[in-house]
């Protein structure tokens, strides 16, 4: 995707907590646009992840060098697609317990 990239992998406790990390090369800029770029993801990723992340992944978002200046519109469409192209997506918008 444009914006990030999205690492996800399959842990062996199907039930578990949903879990992300965030990550910023000096590729994307200096600590100033790293710090924003990893800010942006978090947030993102607070919204659509618990609603449509599927239970039981590791996931791991990382910044590229548009993130900090890309739409925040745009991050949200970059970040459901990538779910859906690892298949990690989930359809329903109830969190699963």
């Amino acid at each position: 995707m444009p914006g990030l990239v999205l690492q996800a992998r399959r842990r062996d406790d199907q039930g578990g907590a949903l879990r992300v990390g965030f990550t910023a090369s000096r590729k994307v800029g200096g600590a100033v646009a790293r710090n924003k770029a990893k800010r942006r993801l978090r947030a993102v990723a607070e919204q659509v992840i618990p609603a449509h992340g599927k239970r039981g992944y590791d996931y791991v978002l990382i910044a590229r060098a548009g993130t900090p200046g890309r739409p925040y519109s745009a991050l949200l469409k970059d970040l459901e697609a990538a779910l859906k192209r690892v298949d990690a997506w989930r359809d329903d918008d109830v969190e699963q317990k």
